[in-house]
């Protein structure tokens, strides 16, 4: 699916960066969640797409990096709305139960969708907040023995 979602991306004319992994050898998700979330977060590529079995671990993973807003998608209509009200930047996909045709539907969907703005960068901003004021609660804990 990678490989395939690659040349679809490309074709798209957006730039596409593989941050592996490169065999087909079992691997530790979240090592690959962070990769990828840590360069949306860091600014470094606007975007990021995560595979994995069911895209729901890696959707976990991806969303405890600050500023990283990852949606699970299995389906247009969540493709859409993910970035139309969620402003998305990450997407995680299922390997096992998208076929070709649905996954390449709901990259393109996710790559054309502009964020709607409005209403929701209200509803963006309190979950920002959240993130701010968790990291800042945990900063001043003292630490465990």
């Amino acid at each position: 699916m990678k490989n395939r979602l690659i040349q679809l991306i490309d074709s798209l004319g957006h730039d596409v960066q593989d941050f592996g992994p490169d065999s087909g050898e079992s691997v530790d998700y979240p090592d690959y969640a962070a990769r990828v979330a840590t360069s949306v977060s860091t600014g470094d590529v606007d975007r990021g797409i995560l595979i994995c079995g069911t895209g729901i671990g890696m959707c976990i993973a991806a969303n405890k990096f600050a500023g990283v807003r990852a949606a699970n998608c299995n389906d247009s209509v969540t493709a859409e709305l993910s970035r139309l009200h969620n402003d998305a930047n990450v997407v995680c996909l299922s390997a096992d139960q998208l076929s070709d045709q649905l996954a390449d539907q709901v990259i393109q969907i996710w790559l054309k969708t502009e964020f709607e703005a409005g209403r929701h960068v209200r509803r963006l901003e309190k979950i920002a907040s959240f993130e701010s004021v968790n990291s800042q609660e945990l900063a001043s804990k003292p630490a465990a023995n």
